[in-house]
């Protein structure tokens, strides 16, 4: 049986993990690894914001929505995300907080999918 995220260092294992999942990824990696020029500050905001989600510690602060709005990114890369989440969760943990986890991991990629979109517009969508 694997341990569930109980803290900090759980949360640096699988932040770690799974952005190095990202950097390699064919679909994704160069999305990620051409908008982050320095990795160990994205690391540590990603520890933060980590630990603010699931255990409420009040450290972050920043704007991630508009960190990714100006990436070319659709719901494919999203999709990819959360696979590559997913597994490197899994990979290391079984419980109610990696439950936790990967459902505010989905949530928050349908909320930013949706928020991207309505910001670009469409064809259907006039924007004054």
């Amino acid at each position: 049986m694997k341990p569930d995220i109980r803290g900090l260092d759980d949360i640096i294992l699988f932040v770690d993990g799974f952005y190095k999942k990202v950097q390699q990824d064919e679909l994704i990696g160069p999305i990620f690894n051409n908008a982050i020029t320095d990795w160990p500050i994205h690391l540590e905001k990603m520890y933060k914001f980590w630990n603010a989600a699931l255990f409420g510690v009040p450290r972050f602060k920043g704007n991630p929505l508009a960190k990714h709005a100006p990436l070319p990114i659709e719901a494919r890369h999203f999709d990819r995300w959360l696979i590559l989440f997913d597994q490197t969760i899994d990979a290391h943990f079984e419980g109610e907080m990696a439950v936790d986890a990967k459902k505010r991991a989905k949530l928050m990629a349908a909320m930013f999918l949706n928020r991207l979109n309505n910001m670009r517009g469409g064809p259907d969508k006039v924007i004054v």
